[in-house]
């Protein structure tokens, strides 16, 4: 099985509500920063040459992140089709789960940016690297 691809990510000062915790639609920053390291490292994809977009994005949020906390972005493809790809995600703080949450993404094509099939080496990385089946 392949090494668990992290992020470590940091509480900034302008991230938190009135509360002192995490604003609920920051997190979606965490998710987007380790998405980005991932499609970079493992995908070989410079960040402002990725060609995919956000479709969907699910949170489950179950603690709140506070300023001192230094949350960690697990991050993997759960599944990989044609044309899009679905990312799980775990935020977690000193071990613990502070939120999980699901994205897919879709593959665009950067001349007619209308949805295409995943290029085959692209594609190739994320399923060794995920250890995935191709898709029949």
């Amino acid at each position: 099985m392949s090494a668990e691809f992290t992020v470590d990510v940091s509480v900034r000062y302008r991230d938190l509500d009135p509360l002192n915790h995490v604003n609920h639609a920051v997190y979606a920053s965490y998710l987007e920063v380790a998405r980005t390291a991932y499609l970079e490292e493992v995908v070989d994809v410079a960040a402002e040459d990725i060609s995919f977009v956000l479709a969907n994005l699910e949170i489950s949020y179950e603690r709140p992140i506070t300023m001192g906390d230094d949350p960690t972005v697990a991050v993997s493809v759960s599944r990989l089709g044609d044309s899009s790809c679905t990312m799980a995600y775990e935020i977690r703080v000193d071990g613990d789960i502070a939120a999980t949450a699901e994205t897919t993404m879709v593959h665009i094509d950067p001349e007619t940016r209308r949805p295409s099939s995943i290029p085959d080496p692209m594609a190739q990385r994320i399923r060794n690297r995920e250890e995935l089946e191709a898709a029949a």
